[in-house]
C-alpha cells in the first residue's frame, strides 16, 4: 500500500463527515461567481475554525496558497473527487413505501452520480408502478437484477424484521454499500460500507435541546 493510501485510511470519520459541508458551501460560492476565498472567510461560512479547515484539507494534499487562499472552483472539484462524486454509482431502493418513494422522487442524487435503477417491494399492489419512470419491481427478482446490472448501492427503507436478511442477500449478489434508513444496525462484513440514517434519533436530539 502506498504512503498516500495509508494516510487516507488513517483519516478520521470526523474529518470525512465535514467534507460534505465544505462541498455544499463551495457549490454556493461557485453559483455566486466567487473565484477565491481564504480559510478565514470560509471559516465564517461553515462554522469551523480556519485552522481546522486547513488541517482537514491538508489530509488530502495542499490546495491553498499562502497570501492567496483557495481557488474556489479547484477546491470544489478536489473535494468532489475526494468524496467520489466524480464517479457513477448504480443504486436501488429496497422498499417502495412512503419513504422509499420520497427518496426516489428526489432528483438531486442523480446530479451527484447516484443513478437510481429500480425500487423493490413485495407488495403485489405496488409492483409495476413507476416513480419518475423508475419501476417498482418484485423483491423476488432482486438477486438476479442486482447481479445482472452490477448494482453497488442499496438504499434500505425496510422494516426492522426483514432488513438484515435482505442486506445479506444483497451482499451475496454484489452490493458494496448501504444507505440504511431501517431501524436496525446492519451486521455486515468489514469490506461493506453502511451509512445509517436515524431520523427519529435526530428528532430526539432536537427534543433534548428544546427541553433544556
Amino acid at each position: 500500500m502506498s504512503e498516500s493510501n495509508k494516510k487516507k485510511r488513517n483519516i478520521s470519520r470526523t474529518v470525512i463527515r465535514r467534507l460534505p459541508k465544505y462541498y455544499r458551501y463551495l457549490a454556493d460560492l461557485l453559483e455566486k461567481d466567487v473565484t477565491r476565498i481564504s480559510s478565514g472567510e470560509l471559516s465564517k461560512l461553515v462554522g469551523f475554525t480556519a485552522s481546522q479547515i486547513r488541517q482537514d484539507l491538508n489530509n488530502f494534499g495542499g490546495f491553498g496558497q499562502q497570501g492567496y487562499g483557495y481557488n474556489v472552483e479547484e477546491l470544489f472539484n478536489e473535494v468532489s473527487k475526494i468524496l467520489g462524486l466524480d464517479k457513477k454509482y448504480k443504486t436501488i431502493i429496497m422498499g417502495a413505501g412512503n419513504l422509499g418513494r420520497a427518496i426516489a422522487n428526489y432528483k438531486g442524487f442523480e446530479s451527484s452520480g447516484f443513478e437510481l435503477y429500480a425500487l423493490f417491494d413485495k407488495k403485489t399492489e405496488l409492483i409495476g408502478e413507476k416513480i419518475r419512470n423508475i419501476e417498482v419491481k418484485d423483491s423476488e427478482t432482486m438477486i438476479d437484477y442486482v447481479e445482472e446490472n452490477n448494482i453497488e448501492i442499496a438504499i434500505m427503507t425496510l422494516p426492522r424484521e426483514s432488513a438484515q436478511k435482505v442486506a445479506e442477500e444483497l451482499i451475496e449478489a454484489g452490493v458494496k454499500g448501504f444507505w440504511n434508513f431501517a431501524p436496525i444496525d446492519l451486521i455486515v462484513p468489514d469490506d461493506i460500507i453502511v451509512e445509517d440514517v436515524r431520523l427519529n434519533e435526530s428528532l430526539y436530539t432536537l427534543s433534548y435541546f428544546l427541553k433544556e
